[in-house]
């Protein structure tokens, strides 16, 4: 399908290397008028992915839909770009999102019963800061704990799709 001078395809993939966020499907339909459907979209980025395989870049389908990124083969150079390092994070920060992952929704409780040890504020901030984690309920209880289970963001950022 051709749009003017350009295809279909390449319209795609420059919407998909323009965006600041992962693209779904509808958002990139609306980029056509008239709608070329959602099978000749599937299409197009099954025709992009292979031709961009083998490349430093690659577009993945995530939880939040389609985008292009750097190969994590990569990543060791593009390191050397960055002036602040990445954030380290604790082995309480790791094992309380293991926790919430695997478990969710579970309450603070849930979380140090689990673990065997009490879970910090701190460790909790710094999940839901980074965007890993939100308060997605309460549960029925005194207290009412607060329910916590991991975001679209924290699927996107570990290249996962659900």
């Amino acid at each position: 399908m051709t749009t003017g001078p350009f295809s279909t395809k390449r319209i795609v993939e420059a919407a998909l290397l323009a965006a600041d966020e992962p693209l779904t499907l509808d958002v990139l339909r609306r980029l056509f008028e008239p709608d070329p459907g959602a099978d000749i979209l599937a299409s197009v980025l099954a025709d992009l992915q292979q031709e961009w395989s083998g490349k430093a870049v690659e577009l993945v389908c995530t939880a939040s839909g389609w985008r292009f990124r750097t190969r994590s083969e990569i990543q060791p150079w593009l390191d050397r770009l960055r002036a602040q390092r990445a954030p380290t994070y604790s082995r309480a920060v790791w094992e309380t999102l293991a926790v919430i992952a695997y478990r969710q929704p579970v309450t603070r409780g849930d979380i140090e019963a689990i673990r065997g040890v009490t879970v910090s504020t701190q460790v909790l901030r710094t999940l839901e800061g980074r965007g890993w984690i939100e308060v997605v309920g309460h549960r029925d209880g005194p207290g009412r704990p607060a329910l916590y289970a991991t975001t679209q963001r924290f699927l996107d950022d570990l290249g996962l799709r659900h």
